[in-house]
């Protein structure tokens, strides 16, 4: 009786501790999303790192890919490994400077990408994950205070999200994505600029200017 009287507190304890946990992140990552959702609009600069040990990529075997996305509520302007992706709410564009194409979609990217949307960005962790506080880091000065997300859909491919958030600013600072395959991915906002000054055009896809340019349109 005693054994099971221990068990059960033992449990209790541990269900309680882990709802406060989950309660904490969760505050604090909608504290976040408010704060930066509060911006008329966003620039991120950010770098792009990939491990995989079980492949033998290691970290700082390759440069990191840089990239900057402007985010204007769900619209965004993103600049990534050569293309340039522009969402306007309705249509996706992707324009491959290299090969002069440009292929457009209905709607944001699609779950098969494997991809946090930028779109979603501020938003995504309030579906499909259990969230639970991590640990307090100090980079570079600045004090990072990491959340985990585990997905609830245990056939994703992502398998653990952790997001940085940096505890003076409540900004978020880094991105680490793990996939089942045991691939690494990590962004780390290297510039960020809140309000700027940007036209009208500026998340809209200008069709005679790629004409022009002799670009082939899908």
């Amino acid at each position: 009786m005693k054994k099971n009287i221990i068990l059960f507190l033992s449990i209790l304890l541990t269900t309680v501790t882990f709802s406060q946990n989950s309660e904490e992140a969760k505050s604090l990552l909608d504290q976040v999303s408010t704060k930066m959702s509060a911006y008329e609009n966003m620039y991120l600069g950010f770098s792009q790192t990939l491990t995989n040990e079980e492949a033998g990529i290691n970290e700082g075997d390759e440069p990191p890919i840089r990239g900057e996305i402007n985010l204007k509520g769900e619209l965004y302007n993103l600049n990534y490994l050569g293309n340039n992706f522009i969402y306007d709410g309705k249509k996706l564009y992707v324009i491959n400077n290299e090969e002069k194409e440009i292929s457009i979609t209905d709607g944001d990217m699609t779950e098969n990408d494997g991809f946090i949307y930028p779109s979603k960005l501020l938003t995504f962790y309030k579906e499909g994950y259990n969230l639970e506080m991590g640990l307090l880091k100090n980079i570079k000065g600045r004090k990072i205070q990491f959340v985990t997300l585990n997905p609830i859909d245990s056939t994703s491919d992502i398998v653990k999200v952790e997001l940085g958030i940096d505890a003076k600013t409540n900004h978020i600072y880094k991105l680490i994505q793990t996939g089942s395959n045991g691939a690494k991915t990590t962004f780390t906002i290297t510039n960020f600029k809140s309000n700027q000054d940007l036209s009208e055009n500026f998340f809209k896809f200008d069709k005679q200017k790629y004409l022009s340019l002799q670009y082939i349109i899908d």
